[in-house]
């Protein structure tokens, strides 16, 4: 069920997905779990995450009711030549095609929130083929492709030969390992880059650029419902959150004085612009010089946060289950050095 205006907010509260225009082909999907941006036209679908895995079966719901209301929108060709000005046969075909399939998901990240739907989305989906392929790829099971950074892979498929801790239907079919990757073809009249943003929320983030209707999908480095949530365990770091933050300033074009332009859809919270994304960078900044200051003075833990470094923001990012001193404690052990492990004292040698 698709939701808009006033009792958006309620709707999403109660299970219910909402889908707004971004810009251009760009919608996003709220309340499937992390936020969704998709593309949707006559190249088919392409997903930026899947969202939460109980809210599959919506998502793909939204898809499909958004797919419907832009064919109608299609306009018939015109017929202005031969013989099919004369007669009424041309005028009684239905010109609305098909929707084109789901063809792609990339993921930002390997969170559940954001990874959980890949299962069931793949499964509706087909994706291209070409070479000396023949007949439809769907015959050998293959559905929509997965795109993402490489550490997201190994996260989600576990290969030290534990129990992944995720289906093998769910995994990134198609993996990069430098600094960015480009969809091979423009989709939607979109071009559309993948670029991994290294050690931010975890160490295999990535944003994902769409070109031509000037949208950009930050997943879990830009959120605008907390502070940003710091996995060091996974390699996050409070630097470099702050780097993919000003990477993606560096690609914001705004319309005026900082606001409109170029649009983004963050990892959760409303659609945002370069205003809100620069005053999120000024504050995630602020923040990490005034923890990094009492780390150099040799501060505790439990001192930095009795300082209370993120006091003047508190009121608006301290909220649900991440609280100022879940993001100071991981803000405070990506600044804090690591000392080195003291070696061993080498054995005597042996007297002749």
């Amino acid at each position: 069920m698709l939701t808009a205006g006033p009792a958006a907010q309620q709707n999403r509260e109660g299970g219910e997905v909402e889908v707004l225009l971004v810009h251009g082909s760009v919608y996003l999907i709220a309340g499937g779990g992390g936020n969704i941006a998709v593309s949707v036209g006559r190249d088919g679908v392409l997903l930026v995450d899947s969202g939460a895995a109980p809210m599959a079966d919506k998502v793909l719901a939204a898809i499909r009711q958004l797919q419907r209301e832009l064919a109608q929108r299609e306009q018939p060709p015109e017929l202005r030549f031969g013989a099919e000005t004369r007669g009424t046969l041309q005028a009684s075909l239905n010109y609305v095609a098909p929707p084109k399939p789901i063809r792609y998901i990339i993921n930002t990240t390997a969170d559940a929130d954001h990874v959980g739907g890949n299962e069931k989305i793949v499964k509706a989906g087909k994706t291209f083929t070409g070479g000396n392929v023949a007949g439809d790829i769907a015959d050998a099971g293959q559905g929509a492709a997965v795109i993402a950074y490489e550490n997201v892979l190994t996260r989600m498929s576990a290969p030290t030969g534990q129990q992944s801790p995720a289906p093998s239907g769910a995994w990134p079919t198609d993996t990069f390992f430098q600094e960015s990757m480009k969809v091979s073809h423009f989709f939607n009249g979109d071009g559309v880059q993948i670029i991994h943003v290294p050690s931010a929320h975890t160490d295999g983030d990535s944003i994902v650029y769409f070109r031509h209707s000037d949208v950009i999908a930050t997943g879990d480095i830009f959120d605008m419902t907390h502070y940003p949530v710091i996995d060091v365990d996974k390699g996050g770091s409070i630097n470099g959150v702050v780097d993919g933050l000003n990477r993606v300033l560096d690609l914001v074009i705004p319309e005026f004085r900082m606001e409109g332009g170029t649009m983004i859809v963050p990892g959760h919270g409303r659609i945002s612009d370069g205003g809100d994304l620069a005053y999120y960078r000024d504050m995630v900044t602020i923040i990490r010089d005034r923890i990094d200051d009492l780390v150099e003075k040799g501060m505790t833990l439990a001192q930095v946060k009795a300082a209370k470094p993120t006091a003047d923001y508190d009121p608006r990012w301290s909220k649900n289950a991440y609280t100022a001193d879940m993001f100071v404690e991981a803000a405070y052990k990506s600044l804090t050095p690591k000392k080195p492990t003291a070696a061993k004292p080498s054995a005597p040698a042996k007297k002749n």
